[in-house]
């Protein structure tokens, strides 16, 4: 059982008000919130050991450079990797999908296909459309079923000898939909080809191992599990590593430089030129520390019974259609109202001190399939309550009054 009383305590934004109520913020599939605990690790480092890594003798450097290594070390423990050189830091799950679809212009012949689910954000649809241009590669769509499921069957048919690359989500930000990726990555390893699932939705809320997965790449945001903005990072195995050419040249990825020659560096450095973020690396160690002392389980099962409390909320509102009816679904609710536009429902919530998501959540081809302009997105999370999720349904029919 979570303690909510001492829980949100740790959240400092909890205890605002918008527009005059009580701050209800579901709009946690976009960016989670902080605890103070992580905020203070944020000013712990720069208040104390302010310094940059991995080339200093001084003492500054050396204690940065250790708990960036130790935040490394954590990440690794928690997602079940087989070596911390097996984590590279990154700005986040996009710079983590482009740095591989930038490898695999390497390893790509006219001809070779990459499949991709319907159900992806833009991040995991414009990097391998990139990629097909520059290498004559083809990109083929794994197609989505009326409930927001992927086909499988239809996955079936698509996976070739001239498949190299699948990409898909662990859960749908737009829906909700918790894909079986395991079903997917042993399709992709049947033909001998890789395949990178996008973990940003599936991280803050489960527990991923990411051996029992055997997934070849595997990415994730910070900011959506109460860690800083600007860093995430790629999970790949060793192998594949080792067979991508480096995205990007500078400081840190090299082993000898000469202007005949450059020689590049170790795992993981090969793939973290310049300057890191190394604040936001050790305080996404600490948000890690703060998710694994709550229990992942304890996290999955109290934000299932707020996804079910809001369901059934939601079900009796006449005209309201809810996108996305899985059974297996992470704590998200997409819908619309009748004819009303999301984004005027979503600016009513607003001044009632709702913060929810409205549009096609940077994931048109989901809409596109509806037919429909946008939704609006509830999120939740483990410092939210059901008391949180009755004012919630309360705005949204006095907004859904204003509008009709």
């Amino acid at each position: 059982m979570l303690d909510l009383a001492t829980i949100r305590q740790d959240f400092p934004i909890l205890q605002r008000k918008v527009n005059g109520k009580p701050l209800v913020y579901f709009d946690n599939a976009a960016t989670s919130q902080t605890p103070k605990q992580v905020i203070e690790t944020i000013v712990d480092y720069y208040s104390r050991y302010n310094a940059n890594i991995h080339r200093g003798v001084h003492h500054l450097s050396q204690q940065a450079t250790d708990a960036y290594e130790q935040a490394r070390g954590k990440i690794q423990k928690h997602f079940n990797a087989n070596k911390a050189s097996e984590i590279i830091f990154t700005s986040g799950t996009t710079h983590s999908i482009n740095l591989v679809a930038n490898g695999f212009g390497a390893l790509l012949e006219e001809g070779d296909e990459i499949l991709v689910s319907a159900v992806e954000h833009h991040s995991n649809i414009v990097p391998w459309q990139m990629l097909c241009e520059r290498t004559g590669a083809m990109l083929k769509v794994i197609p989505m079923t009326a409930n927001g499921a992927l086909d499988y069957e239809a996955y079936d048919g698509l996976c070739t000898e001239k498949t190299k690359l699948v990409f898909c989500n662990h859960i749908s930000n737009a829906l909700g939909t918790v894909n079986q990726i395991e079903t997917l990555i042993e399709g992709a390893h049947k033909v001998g080809a890789a395949i990178l699932i996008d973990g940003a939705q599936a991280a803050p809320h489960m527990q991923i191992d990411l051996r029992a997965l055997d997934v070849d790449f595997y990415t994730v945001s910070a900011h959506k599990m109460c860690g800083p903005t600007g860093v995430g990072i790629l999970y790949g195995k060793e192998a594949w590593l080792k067979k991508l050419p480096p995205y990007q040249g500078g400081g840190e990825m090299i082993a000898e430089v000469t202007f005949e020659k450059t020689t590049y560096a170790d795992l993981p450095h090969k793939f973290e030129a310049g300057t890191p973020n190394i604040c936001g690396g050790i305080a996404f160690g600490a948000a890690i520390d703060y998710l694994n002392a709550l229990g992942m389980k304890e996290i999955a099962d109290y934000e299932q019974e707020l996804l079910v409390y809001a369901t059934r909320a939601l079900e009796g509102i006449a005209d309201l259609k809810i996108y996305g009816t899985t059974a297996q679904k992470a704590a998200v609710v997409s819908f619309n109202v009748g004819d009303i536009h999301p984004y005027d429902i979503g600016s009513i919530l607003d001044k009632l001190g709702v913060a929810v998501r409205t549009g096609h959540h940077c994931a048109q081809p989901i809409m596109n399939y509806f037919e429909i302009p946008g939704t609006v997105r509830a999120s939740f999370a483990f410092y939210n309550t059901k008391e949180e999720i009755d004012v919630f349904v309360d705005a949204l029919k006095r907004a859904i009054q204003m509008l009709s």
